[in-house]
C-alpha cells in the first residue's frame, strides 16, 4: 500500500511539472501585457486598439499598453510578436493588411498562419466608395455602365498599389469585368484632393477619413465594400446592393499571441475582448472612427486570416502587382 501511495504521489507531482502552461495560465495575468500594433500612432486602427485595451485593462486588472512600431507592410511588428515568448503578455495587431503581406512580400521572416495563435476579431473597417461632385454618377450600377460603355476611361483614385484600398479597387474592376485606370496616390489626402477637384472619377477609401468629407457634401458616397450597411450611415448601400452581388472587401482587425501560447489564456483573451467590443460606449466609439466593433472565437479568426490571405494573394497576382 505504502509504495502504491508513493508511486501516485509521484505521478501526481509529474502530471505538475508536465503542465507549466496551466499553471501559467491559472495565475494570468500577473504584469503588463504589451499589445504591438504596426501602424503609427493616431490613426483608426491604433485609436480603436486603444479603446479596447483600456476596457481589457479595467477587467484584467493589469496594465494593457499599446507599442506602435509602423513601416515595412507590418513585417516589423509581427516578427516581434512572432519571436516573443508564448506567455500572452505580447499581443500583435492582426488585420488584413496582414493578410495582404503575405500575398505580397516574397519572404517574410515567419509564416503568417503558423507561428500566431489568434485571438479575436476587434471590429471590421467599411471602405466606401467614393464620387467626385462632378462626376454623374449616383450609383455604382452608373459607374460600371459608364465604365462598360467608355472601356479605359474611368478613372478610379486609391492610395499606394497593394493597399487594402487598391486591391479593393482592383476586385472591383475584375468582378465588374470593366477597364479603367486605377491611379494610387501617396496617401488619403491626395485622393480627397484628387476627388473634390474631379481628377478622379471615382475613389476607394476607409469610410473612417472619409465621413467628414462626405457629411459636408465635398465628395459623394455611392456605396460600402462591406457585407452589410455601416449604422452611422443606414441609407448607404453596399456595392453587392448596388448591382454587384459577388462583390466584398473589408478591413479589419483583431489579436493575435505567439504561437504555443497555451489555449486557456488565448481563450481568456479572447473573452476578454468580446466583453469590451460588447460595451455600448465601445461600440459607440468605434462607430464614430467608422468602425463596427465584432468579436470572434480563435478559429473564426484564424479562418477569416487564412481566407483573406487565399483571397488577396489572388488579386495581387491578377493585378500583376509585382511582389516586394
Amino acid at each position: 500500500m505504502r509504495n502504491f501511495l508513493k508511486r501516485a504521489a509521484l505521478l501526481g507531482m509529474a502530471a505538475l511539472f508536465a503542465l507549466p502552461g496551466v499553471a501559467g495560465a491559472q495565475a494570468y495575468p500577473n504584469k503588463v501585457i504589451k499589445i504591438v500594433v504596426p501602424f503609427g500612432p493616431g490613426g483608426i486602427a491604433d485609436l480603436s486598439v486603444r479603446v479596447v485595451a483600456q476596457k481589457m485593462a479595467e477587467s484584467l486588472k493589469q496594465p494593457v499598453i499599446v507599442d506602435n512600431r509602423p513601416g515595412a507592410g507590418g513585417i516589423v511588428a509581427a516578427d516581434t510578436v512572432a519571436k516573443a515568448a508564448p506567455d500572452g503578455y505580447t499581443l500583435l495587431l492582426i488585420s488584413n493588411g496582414t493578410a495582404v503581406s503575405a500575398g505580397l512580400f516574397n519572404k517574410l521572416p515567419y509564416n503568417t498562419l503558423n507561428d500566431f495563435a489568434p485571438i479575436s476579431t476587434i471590429g471590421f473597417f467599411d471602405l466606401v466608395v467614393i464620387a467626385s461632385k462632378k462626376a454623374p454618377f449616383t450609383n455604382i450600377g452608373e459607374v460600371i455602365k459608364y465604365a462598360k460603355d467608355h472601356p479605359g476611361k474611368l478613372n478610379v483614385g486609391t492610395i499606394t498599389r497593394g493597399s487594402t484600398q487598391n486591391l479593393a479597387a482592383e476586385l472591383f474592376t475584375n468582378t465588374a469585368g470593366i477597364q479603367a485606370v486605377i491611379i494610387p496616390y501617396k496617401g488619403t489626402p491626395d485622393v480627397i484632393t484628387a476627388a473634390t477637384a474631379g481628377d478622379i472619377d471615382i475613389g476607394f477609401e476607409i469610410l473612417g477619413p472619409m465621413l467628414a468629407q462626405i457629411k459636408s457634401g465635398n465628395v459623394k458616397a455611392l456605396a460600402l465594400t462591406s457585407s452589410k450597411r455601416f449604422p452611422g450611415l443606414p441609407d448607404l448601400p453596399t456595392v453587392a446592393e448596388s448591382g454587384l452581388p459577388n462583390y466584398q472587401a473589408t478591413s479589419w482587425n483583431g489579436l493575435a499571441a505567439p504561437a504555443k501560447t497555451p489555449k486557456e489564456i488565448v481563450d481568456r483573451l479572447s473573452k476578454e475582448v468580446a466583453a469590451a467590443v460588447a460595451q455600448p460606449d465601445v461600440k459607440q466609439r468605434l462607430i464614430e472612427l467608422g468602425v463596427s466593433a465584432q468579436s470572434s472565437t480563435p478559429d473564426a479568426t484564424k479562418n477569416l486570416l487564412a481566407s483573406d490571405i487565399a483571397k488577396w494573394s489572388k488579386v495581387i497576382e491578377q493585378a500583376k502587382i509585382e511582389k516586394q
